[in-house]
């Protein structure tokens, strides 16, 4: 046997129709759509005093090794990098608002990733994806399809804040929006025609279109891969095990711990790889990829590194195997050493992406029982809290909750695992402390 032919096997091509040429363009497709973190988390963690330079190294690094796990040890085309969010919370809250220093912030998030790799090697975390109702399930991806495409929306420009009515329609005579709303067209042009590359296409058109237009700003600058060392091994984890970081450790638990089953849920559905018993497959495998990415990112010098949304285009474009993710983890090695070109791909080329994408998710909620009300309505409130709260998972929470609810107030209580009451109870107990802090 060759090695292309046991790579295939281990990988299960046959099992799921895939072609090398498909997982690599879904890998790159991926890549394009979240290249964007490579920025901006270096610009909301330099903002602690970390180093941008060693920020942006740590940043590609962790998305790689993380992605690359996630490929060779689930087989899942899911990518992981430094979670949008959870960034903002460390330097915002964590940093700037409570006075902590950057390196016992990081020693928290290694403590998270520790306490996350003991929950999967205990199968607690395998549990709390079990007792979400597969009726859920498609509401979830729904509603993290709602979400994508309102923050593709946002950053084309087509969606603008407004204070009268919270959002409306921006301003169509820019050229970056028109470049946004070509985008939109033309890859659901390639979609139409069945082209399995239309997202990639699409983008790099769009952004071939803005150079050619002069829409695109690039500015070259020195990059040096070595300033990692400025922000490697640096945490403090004395000062995180002090009892003013418990409570920054649980956000980091919790927060990464929901999101991350969110848009897992998400892809898988949209994969198709969820199996009859609506289960999903090599679920500890997912969950110990995506701790030692958090422990490593922690090591490095970053926020926690959690399962990325932006996966879906990827699968979009095809790729079903964990070659995918693999081909996402190495375009952000090379990421490291040109940095500064991958920075020049704009927001009004990957929006429209986002967008299109956002469509084909919430296409999933036709599967969803709208005839009855015990599943109708948790879905619908899934469906509409998430995008609206910008959290997936609040989204679940509310969604979690009503279900629990209702199925104890219609006295079928005794029908579900005794976990789901104990994840609403968690949430209920999540909205108190968000509302006391």
């Amino acid at each position: 046997m060759t090695l292309q032919q046991r790579l295939e096997e281990h990988f299960q091509f046959a099992h799921h129709n895939a072609t090398w040429r498909t997982e690599t363009l879904a890998g790159l497709t991926t890549f394009i759509t979240m290249a964007y973190i490579i920025f901006v988390n270096p610009a909301i963690l330099s903002q602690t005093g970390m180093p941008l330079a060693a920020v942006t190294t740590s940043t590609c690094l962790c998305a790689a090794i993380g992605s690359i796990l996630m490929g060779a040890l689930a087989n899942y085309p899911l990518a992981l990098a430094p979670g949008m969010g959870l960034n903002a919370y460390f330097t915002y809250t964590v940093v700037k608002g409570m006075g902590i220093p950057w390196q016992t912030a990081l020693g928290a998030v290694f403590l998270s990733g520790v306490i996350f790799l003991l929950l999967t090697f205990g199968g607690i975390r395998q549990r709390l994806v079990a007792a979400i109702p597969y009726q859920l399930h498609a509401a979830v991806a729904g509603g993290i399809g709602l979400f994508i495409a309102f923050i593709g929306l946002r950053n084309s420009g087509l969606i603008v804040p407004s204070p009268a009515t919270t959002v409306t329609l921006g301003n169509l005579h820019d050229h970056s929006v028109q470049l946004a709303i070509f985008g939109i067209v033309f890859i659901a042009i390639l979609s139409a025609y069945r082209v399995k590359a239309a997202m990639l296409l699409g983008v790099l058109t769009t952004l071939a279109l803005g150079i050619a237009c002069h829409q695109v700003q690039w500015h070259p600058s020195t990059f040096n891969p070595l300033a990692i060392r400025e922000t490697a091994f640096h945490l403090d984890l004395r000062g995180a095990l002090r009892m003013n970081a418990l409570e920054i450790i649980f956000v980091f638990l919790f927060v990464d711990l929901f999101d991350n089953i969110g848009t897992l849920v998400a892809v898988t559905e949209r994969a198709g790889l969820i199996a009859e018993d609506h289960t999903i497959p090599r679920l500890d495998r997912i969950f110990f990829a995506d701790a030692s990415a958090t422990v490593i990112g922690s090591l490095a010098g970053t926020s926690t590194v959690t399962s990325y949304i932006e996966s879906s285009a990827g699968v979009a474009a095809g790729g079903r195997t964990g070659v995918t993710a693999i081909v996402t983890g190495l375009l952000f090695l090379a990421a490291i050493f040109v940095a500064p070109a991958v920075g020049a791909i704009p927001d009004f080329a990957t929006a429209p992406a986002l967008i299109l994408v956002g469509a084909l998710m919430v296409a999933g909620a036709a599967r969803i029982d709208w005839d009855e009300p015990r599943v109708a309505i948790p879905s619908f409130l899934t469906l509409i809290t998430i995008p609206l709260t910008y959290s997936i998972a609040t989204g679940l929470s509310f969604g979690l909750i009503s279900f629990a609810v209702l199925e104890l107030a219609t006295g079928r209580g005794r029908r579900q695992h005794w976990m789901l009451y104990l994840l609403a109870l968690l949430f209920l107990a999540r909205f108190a402390w968000m509302s006391h802090g």
